[in-house]
């Protein structure tokens, strides 16, 4: 028992040497890659640079112990630091204490719904974000996040705003007033971070864009030509003390809370999910992850952190570096606790160019243009979904967006649903196989017998799509249709209307003189079927295990046949 709450004690007792130099290796790498990313993401949450520090100590040691993954960074990331700035940026000024102290309430709020989800093991529900609607969404809010950071790029005012037409239209319009160092050193840097990661993943390229940001603005006094810096980083460990909050900033905060929470639980478990797959050492629990997180952020809001999650780039470049164990975590960890301790004043130069670059570079990385054109070839109903979540979200706002994006995802499940699939069925001559006959060549049909198979649930949503369908293939057979064969492999379940309309169907049709047999019919839709008094009124004689058995009951139905070509 105690195992499964702490996972971490599984890979401490049976800890092997030869890991070590990998956990350290990995460690100190990203622990490195944390000090300019931590840094980047609390500037574009709205927060002081130092709170992205607090964020990626305690939470990740927390994290190290709890979670399951044993590659998985832990941290801010680009998209729930946007989401922070717009949620808890309706409510106060950025900038101000408010701000602050909003920001890590909703941490705390974060943390008790991600625990309570893994506590009630309620980790399904991310199945609410598809896929397309993820790579909308994401590729939309790169898009907000990264033109965010044009003023930081450019050294020009252009306020505040989560809608790219106006971010745009603020830049072009102030184009003279661009100040050139700034957007030398930005561009330099972006060019820095591409270029290292070209020719090695391993090697910390923002890290090397923050030393030349730094060197470039005290040997050449840049800030005297108007480049802005990050200035005085407090240094020294965060107290830790639980946050103060009233209940109408709970209510206020909760709806970013609950994306907040989801969002970061599908970005950390996708990526969880890939890493593990090429280890198979340790099993990978959804809810754990969970609990895992929110036991981070938990912790996260004592420390004056805002919410972190898994992030990609991070854990890829921990897997690569030879992490084995979360002990890799808790090296990068200390080294954020000692740069804490003794460096932050080397950050005081930091001009705030470099961290746009660090954000503009991994943001923009995150635009799927790939699966957009995957799915224009494969699922046009999906293609549109991932576009109309994309528009929905750069118009509407990043929150809204998702919202837009799970409705659209449950609205196309709920229509697939009411209009299964239903396929009638021939014989493939000298077999006892029955096939599509619209897909098949050469299947056989016979004149006075219906086959259909209907693939999914019977239920109230798709009972008059079912109904319809059967009334226009018999009424198209006519006077020659002696027997209706309904293949219910396909049916897992039907609900008390679907039976209800089942039975009215079977009476209608030996009103009509017509026979009606079940094949394949499986233990969950049998059950139903005796619940419901349906095993009497059809027949026990009427229920077979093949489409063959329930034909060979009637001889005369091997009587002539038709041709039905492919179409």
């Amino acid at each position: 028992m105690q195992r499964s709450w702490i996972p971490a004690l599984d890979w401490m007792r049976n800890y092997n040497r030869e890991w070590l130099k990998g956990d350290l290796s990995a460690g100190l790498t990203v622990g490195v890659m944390l000090i300019p990313q931590g840094m980047a993401y609390a500037m574009l949450a709205g927060l002081p640079p130092i709170h992205g520090l607090y964020a990626v100590t305690l939470p990740l040691m927390v994290y190290a112990l709890l979670g399951t993954s044993r590659q998985l960074a832990v941290g801010p990331v680009a998209m729930v630091s946007l989401l922070t700035a717009t949620g808890v940026g309706a409510i106060a000024e950025v900038g101000t204490e408010a701000f602050l102290g909003l920001a890590v309430v909703l941490t705390l709020i974060v943390g008790v719904v991600q625990l309570l989800l893994g506590l009630f093991r309620l980790g399904f529900l991310v199945n609410l974000l598809s896929h397309p609607v993820i790579s909308g969404f994401t590729s939309a809010a790169a898009l907000i996040i990264g033109l965010s950071q044009l003023k930081h790029l450019l050294g020009v005012d252009l306020g505040r705003s989560h809608h790219i037409h106006e971010i745009i239209f603020a830049a072009v319009s102030r184009i003279g007033e661009i100040n050139p160092w700034t957007f030398g050193i930005g561009i330099i840097g972006v060019g820095l971070i591409i270029g290292i990661k070209k020719v090695s993943k391993t090697v910390p390229g923002p890290l090397l864009a923050v030393v030349f940001g730094v060197l470039a603005v005290y040997l050449l006094g840049l800030q005297e030509q108007g480049v802005k810096i990050v200035g005085s980083v407090p240094s020294g460990l965060p107290g830790i003390s639980f946050p103060t909050f009233t209940w109408e900033q709970i209510q206020a905060l909760l709806p970013t809370a609950l994306t907040i929470s989801l969002v970061g639980f599908m970005e950390s478990i996708a990526v969880a999910k890939a890493v593990q797959n090429k280890h198979k050492d340790y099993a990978l629990v959804p809810n754990q992850e969970l609990i895992a997180l929110g036991a981070a952020n938990l912790a996260g809001a004592l420390v004056r952190s805002y919410p972190v999650t898994g992030g990609f780039s991070r854990t890829a470049v921990n897997d690569q570096a030879g992490a084995k164990t979360g002990l890799a975590s808790l090296v990068s960890a200390g080294l954020i606790v000692l740069t804490l301790l003794f460096l932050t004043p080397l950050f005081y130069f930091l001009p705030q160019a470099i961290l746009a670059s660090v954000i503009m570079v991994a943001v923009f990385g995150l635009i799927d243009v790939a699966e957009v054109r995957h799915l224009w070839k494969v699922d046009r109903s999906d293609f549109w979904m991932l576009a109309a979540t994309f528009v929905a979200t750069l118009t509407l706002g990043i929150e809204q967006g998702i919202g837009v994006g799970v409705a659209l995802s449950l609205a196309v499940h709920i229509y697939r649903s009411m209009r299964p699939h239903l396929a009638v069925l021939g014989r493939i001559p000298g077999t006892d196989i029955f096939r599509n006959v619209n897909r098949f060549k050469g299947v056989v049909e016979y004149p006075n017998a219906l086959i259909v198979r209907f693939d999914g649930p019977l239920y109230f949503g798709n009972l008059t799509y079912f109904q319809a369908q059967l009334d226009a293939l018999v009424a198209a057979r006519g006077p020659e249709l002696k027997t209706i064969v309904i293949n219910a492999e396909g049916i897992a379940s039907l609900d008390s209307s679907a039976l209800h309309e089942m039975h009215n169907f079977v009476a209608n049709q030996r009103k009509r003189g017509l026979a009606v047999r079940f094949a394949g019919l499986i233990g969950p839709a049998r059950d139903s079927f005796k619940k419901a008094g349906l095993v009497d009124l059809i027949g026990q004689d009427n229920f077979f295990l093949h489409v063959a058995g329930a034909l060979d009951g009637e001889a005369a139905l091997r009587s002539g046949y038709v041709l039905q070509a492919d179409v």
